[in-house]
């Protein structure tokens, strides 16, 4: 799964500490997020597009294969 959270974060100037905390999450699991190496449950993923106030598919798209 592909994402867009670090240049969200970075139009929104939050760094991977502020988003953690605001989703209520380690920083490391944002980092391993932007990563690629960890997928999010629905619940946090819609918890993160709505803090960047965009949709859930601006923020995380399916590769083939997901």
């Amino acid at each position: 799964m592909k994402n867009s959270i670090r240049v969200q974060r970075a139009i929104k100037n939050i760094t991977q500490a502020e988003l953690a905390q605001l989703v209520n999450v380690s920083r490391q699991t944002i980092n391993t997020m932007e990563s690629g190496k960890y997928i999010p449950s629905t619940v946090l993923a819609l918890k993160i597009a709505a803090i960047f106030g965009v949709s859930v598919e601006q923020v995380f798209e399916l590769e083939e294969g997901d």
